[in-house]
């Protein structure tokens, strides 16, 4: 099932929060300090697509995701975030720092001619990224720290201050050119394999009964990656040499024998954690992965 991390999980994931709609009636608009978000005890950032816009400045090394392309940052870099492409990111270095922001469309609504979308930063083939040199990164980073002492006034337009500086950075990054070099460092095929077996790895271990696998076929993988299935399978094959089915079920197979080794479950229970509509499929799964049937392994 396709995940979306709305301003909730944001909230509930970062600062342990629960979010009570500020400013929903202007769409919503906060900004952070990226290192307010580096507390230890802090979920990882979830590979998925969000409800809402970001833009960040990054400093220091990391390795984005963000859809079938992989940017690995080193230095100082503005992205902006299409909520319809998913992500995550790395931490390569601990010498980081920045800020972003997130805001929903709605507080754009009526404010400016046509829609975010159309903008080339956020385009769906678009490049999010511009690196920045020393002064270019001063003066983002500048804008920046107006947004946060704005979002701390009692200004009565203090929103439609931040719209502007929010288009200052895009403005700002529109002079520049989107960096070409961000998309070479790594191999096409093997970053969308990296991501790809991420997933796989997320959905275990499996811990109850209720929790069920939602990520079964290429065709599953293919959704949450924002790439065609073609080309999924493909880029798999091409780097390690095995179809996406066989990735998927030999890691299905091994918590399979996980689960039957190691609790008191019953074969229904088991099947339908792993996603098998019916006990009898997971049995012939099962026996065609270990030329053995689950009641047979477990005795």
């Amino acid at each position: 099932m396709e995940v979306t991390e709305t301003l909730e999980d944001f909230y509930k994931n970062k600062f342990n929060l629960n979010y009570d709609g500020v400013n929903t009636e202007l769409g919503h608009f906060n900004v952070f300090k990226m290192e307010e978000c580096y507390l230890p005890g802090r979920p990882p950032v979830q590979y998925s697509r969000r409800d809402f816009y970001k833009v960040a400045l990054m400093r220091g090394r990391h390795l984005y995701h963000y859809g079938d392309k992989t940017l690995e940052i080193n230095g100082s870099t503005l992205i902006f975030f299409n909520p319809q492409i998913p992500y995550t990111f790395e931490r390569l270095t601990e010498d980081d720092g920045g800020y972003f922001c997130i805001f929903k469309e709605a507080f754009f609504s009526d404010h400016i001619r046509g829609s975010l979308k159309d903008l080339p930063m956020y385009s769906l083939h678009g490049k999010p990224a511009y690196v920045l040199n020393e002064q270019q990164d001063e003066a983002f980073g500048h804008i920046f720290e107006k947004m946060l002492d704005e979002l701390n006034s009692n200004y009565v337009f203090k929103y439609d201050l931040i719209r502007n500086y929010i288009m200052e950075l895009v403005h700002g990054a529109l002079k520049l050119q989107p960096s070409e070099i961000l998309y070479r460092h790594t191999d096409a095929n093997a970053r969308i394999t990296s991501v790809f077996n991420e997933l796989l790895e997320r959905q275990f271990p499996i811990e109850s009964p209720a929790h069920k696998v939602s990520l079964r076929s290429a065709k599953d993988f293919a959704s949450r990656l924002n790439v065609h299935t073609n080309h999924l399978n493909r880029a798999i094959k091409i780097a390690t040499g095995k179809t996406t089915s066989s990735h998927i079920a030999d890691r299905i197979a091994m918590e399979a024998i996980a689960l039957l080794k190691h609790t008191n479950w019953n074969i229904s229970e088991i099947s339908y954690s792993l996603g098998f509509e019916e006990p009898s499929h997971f049995n012939n799964f099962f026996k065609k992965q270990t030329s053995m049937t689950p009641s047979a392994y477990r005795n």
